[in-house]
């Protein structure tokens, strides 16, 4: 089975968020700021998937959370990206229950859903694809893979920080989003190769597009 792989550049910055992180808990705000700076593109992107238009919201009241419980924190750069999606996607399905009573277009639970803009590619063979299209290519993808994908590929977590922030097993979160990708792919007609390079290639334009 082909292997999601995360966005290099968030790999890159793993140091440098571990480090802010350390410095915040001890009370520099200035540090703070270095770590929402790394962090918030990805959990937004991953809010905007859960709740839409209220993603600015619900990161807002997620921030306040992380800061406030910042103490308890324990781990480094990738752990710290793990537990901020965790409180995340916490605060999303909140807002979500808190919705039900008065629904809007496009916002129940199941809507799993957007990709964050702006998009980019880079000469693969998934070029021409525009933020709108992705968005109606993942909406139609089963909610476990479309989360998965979200996960792994828009924040940048690995398949066990994923899971942790689903409350999965690794293995069942790995399997979604190689799914969820290898659907993307065929859809987008990235067809006729291995495996494993289709998945690759779909990661690749998805974890390149903010």
């Amino acid at each position: 089975m082909g292997q999601v792989r995360q966005p290099r550049r968030i790999q890159a910055c793993d140091g440098e968020l571990g480090a802010a992180v350390a410095r915040a808990q001890d009370g520099d705000e200035a540090a703070f700021a270095v770590a929402y700076r790394i962090v918030q593109p990805g959990l937004l992107g991953f809010l905007r998937g859960l709740v839409g238009d209220d993603a600015e919201d619900v990161a807002s009241d997620a921030w306040l959370e992380i800061a406030r419980d910042l103490g308890r924190f324990k781990g480094d750069g990738a752990g710290f990206r793990g537990w901020t999606a965790t409180i995340a996607r916490h605060r999303a399905l909140d807002h979500l229950r808190r919705q039900r009573a008065r629904p809007r277009a496009g916002g129940t639970e199941q809507d799993i859903l957007h990709l964050p803009a702006p998009h980019s590619t880079h000469d693969q063979a998934l070029e021409s694809l525009s933020t709108e299209q992705a968005l109606e290519l993942v909406r139609a993808l089963p909610r476990d893979q479309a989360e998965a994908v979200l996960l792994r590929v828009v924040v940048g977590l690995d398949g066990p920080a994923a899971a942790r922030a689903l409350g999965k097993r690794p293995g069942a979160v790995r399997t979604a989003a190689h799914r969820g990708l290898k659907r993307l792919a065929r859809q987008l007609g990235v067809g006729g190769e291995a495996e494993a390079g289709v998945t690759d290639e779909a990661s690749r334009t998805l974890g390149e597009s903010k």
